[in-house]
């Protein structure tokens, strides 16, 4: 009797030993081997293996045993989440000399993937009038993932005129459009106005707070300062264009070459700024003195459009290899292109390598040499290290591939 149960006993064990292997070795749809993970929310900065099945991210350890559809060897190389990119501007249509529905604004996959980026938010291009038809032309049609932030006049970015009438800035339609689109909505946008009242920066603030949303400021009032801006603005909110020089809105170092007390106040307050780079929103007179006494942005929006792309921004892999040259580490612009900015637009499943999330992942080398860097108005910096990218993973597929690492090899 005793010799059957060591024998039942040993079966068991025996079991459980061959259930815990095949546990480790399960079959996964997509297996990346040997790169350096920096994983910012989950404190990661090592050597490992990242797994993938159905779209989400299943795994993230040292070694990761087990059978996948594809694997990748990625020695040598870095690995992160998908980059979010909170200031773009993809509404693209037909219509001349418009950013909504307009051939000013890009169609997002032609720019995203070949940069690391996996998520954009489209900055107010669109209003609540607007919005469905972005939604069904460009948000419902992109592998890329398209979030928005709404602007609070009716019709978007349609140009001056438009956007200085006081009546299309309601609240109400605002925040309807809003409850409806509430997983693809992330906030309200102030945008470009001339006038003296405060009603559209109130308008859109209101509509911030019926929808529990954050405000997105990008608007240059100039009859008001920079400080009144961020004395309205509550914690989350965000203000973008951080270093620029013009006319039109005061600077955030003052002439003593230090960032502005308000403007510090501010950022301890919980009020988030956004790069905003655009094709004249950075200037390194502004950034490089307020990097150097530890404010930077939190968060890298490109301001991608039509002319932007091809100017001193060029796109995200570049805005990140930039601050490098201006001194923030490797795992610092990480930090800002991913977990930052997933929080900043209330969405915490992306921008980190969490089992369950899905699996939008940037796969680059960081290439050392001497490479140069712009600001809007034609200064540049060098730098030694920049940013390739080689890969991009959304949702588990492979969108950018640059050398054909996901590819049959063939010898010929």
């Amino acid at each position: 009797m005793k010799a059957l149960l060591f024998q039942i006993t040993g079966c068991w064990l025996a079991f459980a030993a061959l259930v815990a292997v095949n546990a480790r070795a399960q079959s996964y749809d997509l297996l990346i081997k040997g790169a350096h993970v920096i994983d910012p929310a989950s404190s990661v900065n090592a050597r490992m293996d990242v797994a993938v099945s159905q779209g989400k991210i299943a795994r993230v350890a040292a070694d990761i045993r087990g059978s996948a559809a594809q694997v990748i060897n990625a020695d040598g190389l870095y690995l992160t989440p998908g980059f979010i990119d909170p200031h773009t501007h993809v509404f693209v249509g037909a219509q001349t000399g418009q950013f909504a529905n307009g051939v000013n604004s890009v169609s997002p996959d032609d720019f995203t993937f070949r940069s690391g980026v996996t998520t954009v938010v489209d900055a107010g291009t669109s209003g609540w009038r607007s919005f469905p038809l972005f939604k069904k032309q460009v948000i419902d049609q992109s592998k890329t993932r398209i979030l928005a932030f709404l602007n609070i006049s009716g019709g978007g970015m349609t140009g001056a005129a438009h956007e200085q009438n006081l009546q299309d800035m309601n609240v109400d339609s605002a925040v309807a459009t809003i409850r409806q689109y509430a997983a693809v909505i992330a906030g309200v946008k102030i945008g470009h106005y001339n006038g003296k009242e405060w009603t559209p920066f109130d308008n859109a603030l209101n509509a911030a707070k019926q929808s529990g949303k954050p405000l997105f400021v990008e608007c240059h009032l100039p009859e008001y300062s920079l400080e009144d801006q961020l004395a309205r603005m509550r914690p989350g909110d965000m203000i973008t264009h951080t270093f620029e020089n013009i006319k039109e809105r005061m600077p955030i170092v003052g002439d003593d070459g230090r960032v502005r007390p308000f403007v510090l106040e501010a950022r301890k307050r919980g009020v988030l700024f956004d790069l905003g780079h655009g094709g004249a929103g950075f200037w390194f007179d502004q950034a490089v003195p307020a990097v150097k006494q530890g404010f930077w942005p939190n968060s890298f929006g490109t301001d991608l459009h039509r002319f932007s792309m091809n100017s001193a921004m060029k796109d995200m892999s570049n805005v990140m290899s930039k601050f490098m040259a201006m001194g923030l580490s490797l795992e610092e612009v990480v930090r800002i292109a991913t977990w930052n900015a997933a929080q900043a637009i209330g969405h915490p499943e992306l921008g980190a390598l969490r089992e369950g999330n899905p699996a939008d992942i940037a796969l680059f080398r960081l290439r050392e040499g001497t490479f140069g860097f712009m600001d809007s108005v034609g200064n540049s910096i060098s730098g030694s290290r920049k940013l390739e990218v080689e890969m991009t993973v959304r949702e588990g597929k492979v969108v950018w591939d640059l050398n054909g690492l996901a590819a049959k090899k063939k010898g010929f």
